[in-house]
């Protein structure tokens, strides 16, 4: 679905660039959901706990920056998967401001489970697309994620 913003050619190309990347994105993620909802978990916890499966323990601003959510949504997310004894939350030896989240032994279990499933799911989504277009969709969203000019 094309912008139908009046104003300029580079304007209407850019809003239609972004209406479609952002369709693109929700339903891709409405296909994927139906995995993470069976398992109880939202897009967001399935997020964190596959961040801390691969990359360990780490501190809910790190947590916030590698799931790009923010520490208030963090906070309630970390609240939701201890309540679930998927992860647990411990202060730092080195730094008492700090705490740390660890994934509990239940949700490395999980996770472990989830993955092979999820990840056959994301690779039947991009299955259309050839190896060449995937890097090139990779490389494309992650310039404008970023955000620096060409």
């Amino acid at each position: 679905m094309p912008s139908h913003y009046d104003g300029t050619e580079q304007e209407r190309l850019a809003l239609t660039a972004y209406i479609t990347l952002m369709r693109c994105a929700e339903s891709v993620t409405r296909r994927l959901s139906p995995l993470l909802a069976a398992s109880g978990l939202t897009e967001t916890q399935f997020g964190v706990l596959e961040a801390l499966y691969h990359l360990g323990s780490m501190n809910q601003s790190q947590l916030g920056a590698k799931t790009l959510k923010s520490s208030g949504n963090m906070t309630l997310v970390v609240d939701n998967l201890e309540k679930r004894r998927l992860a647990r939350r411990e202060r730092s030896t080195v730094d008492r401001r700090v705490v740390v989240v660890h994934l509990t032994p239940e949700g490395r279990s999980l996770v472990a489970g989830l993955m092979p499933a999820h990840a056959a799911n994301v690779v039947a989504e991009f299955d259309l697309l050839t190896t060449e277009e995937q890097e090139d969709l990779r490389r494309l969203c992650k310039k404008v994620g970023i955000g620096v000019p060409s």
